[in-house]
């Protein structure tokens, strides 16, 4: 008879480094853009070159690796990559997260959108930071703090190019707001009104906002031909703004996290396992990335209890780790007294081919998608900075 089967408790891969906050991730792009353009109180972390115009596009789900895979399909972005960087998404790696580092040039433990599904502790209930924000919930206290964009304005020209629905959502408002917004619903439109503003201010900072990437691996996975085209399509449209903007732009692309696809055996739904939901109040984060909120009156030895039942469940393929572990470990930054408790009790960490959901909050349609993203991979958590034009 062979030695008894033990459960891993931990995925063989260790935890990985807490994003490089401040310094070459995505809340170093815009202050490091600012400061390029001669805006004061800004500081060039990112060492940009000098410009008096400065255009960022944000293509979503472009990760790193992805793009590396796949740059036989896009001929125009591969030739920037030998010079190009590689920056952190924030954590989790989630666009609302992102966007907001990217727009305050803040860590998420002090803007505050620390997930997809964040809990407010105050009523309590849980809130999608992408969907329609309560009606009470107002973004500019939600997330206290001044956007780069907003600040910049005060300087130079600033515009915004993204898809209609996006001008007055609560995370525009909480996370990108400044300037003006100009919208624009075709990739084409996008490049369009890119480059006309660029031409018609002699300073000037222009956001452009791409989601069809994500869109098409959210749906069909980054490894269908819907993904590949849509990554043909980006860089045929980069290629054109590039050759496009004027003379003194400095042209910049970046994303906002990666993706992985998930099959659908792996797509998991936890609420038919109650034990793992025994003193859980709240259930919020994203599918790889699972955010766990403890009931006031559980008790220590139950809480203790649920992690050591999580890390039984799926402690092959997860991290599972306290709100204190994941601040101690500089996840989330430094940590407003503000935020803490809107971030789980317990984070449930994708570190496999795994995505976890509550079927009691999950729409069937939810947990069709195939491209999945939140946690600290490297496919997940690593993104590009590209230089697709430099002044001259």
């Amino acid at each position: 008879m062979g030695p008894a089967k033990t459960t891993r408790l931990e995925p063989a891969e260790a935890l990985p480094a807490a994003p490089r906050y401040g310094t070459a991730d995505l809340s170093a792009l815009l202050p490091s853009a600012a400061a390029a353009l001669g805006i004061p109180g800004y500081t060039n972390t990112l060492g940009l070159p000098k410009a008096p115009k400065v255009c960022v596009v944000m293509a979503d789900g472009l990760g790193r690796s992805l793009l590396k895979a796949r740059a036989g399909h896009a001929p125009f972005l591969r030739s920037t990559l030998p010079g190009s960087r590689t920056l952190d998404a924030a954590f989790p790696t989630t666009t609302a997260a992102s966007l907001t580092s990217l727009g305050t040039g803040l860590e998420p433990g002090r803007h505050g959108i620390v997930g997809y599904d964040v809990v407010d502790p105050v009523v309590p209930r849980v809130v999608n930071m992408l969907g329609q924000w309560p009606a009470d919930l107002e973004p500019a206290v939600w997330q206290p703090y001044p956007t780069v964009l907003a600040d910049a304005a005060r300087h130079v020209h600033v515009a915004t190019a993204s898809l209609p629905r996006f001008r007055d959502s609560a995370l525009t408002r909480a996370a990108l707001n400044g300037g003006e917004f100009v919208a624009a619903g075709t990739p084409q439109a996008r490049v369009r009104a890119a480059v006309e503003t660029l031409e018609a201010h002699e300073k000037a900072l222009v956001y452009c906002y791409w989601n069809e990437l994500d869109k098409a691996g959210h749906r069909f996975g980054c490894d269908s031909p819907q993904w590949v085209g849509e990554l043909e399509e980006l860089d045929a449209n980069m290629r054109t703004l590039a050759r496009r903007v004027p003379a003194g732009t400095l042209l910049l692309l970046v994303a906002d996290h990666g993706m992985v696809d998930v099959r659908p055996e792996a797509r998991i739904d936890y609420s038919r396992q109650p034990e793992l939901l025994e003193g859980i109040a709240l259930t919020a984060g994203e599918p790889r990335a699972v955010q766990l909120h403890f009931a006031p009156d559980a008790s220590e030895d139950l809480r203790a209890e649920v992690v050591l039942r999580w890390k039984q469940a799926f402690g092959a393929k997860a991290w599972v780790l306290t709100r204190d572990e994941a601040i101690g470990r500089g996840y989330f930054g430094a940590v407003d007294e503000r935020v803490r408790d809107r971030i789980g009790d317990v984070l449930v960490l994708a570190s496999g081919e795994l995505a976890l959901y509550d079927g009691r909050r999950a729409s069937p349609r939810a947990m069709e998608m195939v491209g999945q993203h939140g946690s600290m991979t490297r496919a997940e958590r690593e993104v590009p900075l590209l230089t697709l034009a430099t002044p001259r």
